[in-house]
């Protein structure tokens, strides 16, 4: 038969009570505004990382490592230092700009 015992009860009741209690604050947390804009914003972070990095390995190769100074024995390779990407994405945004322009100007003189 079923707990009849009231204090195995109201403590069984305490604990639904609490459960309920932290899955409501977890699905609340989960769909705030604030975290959901937070997690979009570190996904689009994480995303234009990998974006840079992978333009980075296409326009200068992957990284290599030099040997160190010294019979080169027990020591860390030293990293070359990479140049910066700049230049090349600025380069990218003139040549959209310029391509954007042509389009809307040919559309303007029909």
């Amino acid at each position: 038969m079923a707990d009849t015992d009231p204090d195995a009860l109201e403590r069984k009741i305490e604990r639904t009570r609490a459960e309920l209690a932290r899955t409501v604050d977890a699905i609340a947390d989960r769909v705030s505004p604030k975290r959901v804009a937070e997690r979009g914003v570190a996904k689009a972070k994480a995303n234009a990382r990998d974006f840079v990095t992978s333009m980075e390995d296409m326009v200068l190769g992957p990284r290599t490592y030099a040997p160190a100074d010294g019979d080169g024995e027990g020591e860390q390779p030293a990293e070359y230092e990479a140049p910066s990407i700049a230049p090349v994405l600025i380069g990218i945004g003139v040549v959209v700009v310029v391509g954007a322009a042509i389009v809307l100007l040919r559309r303007r003189s029909r």
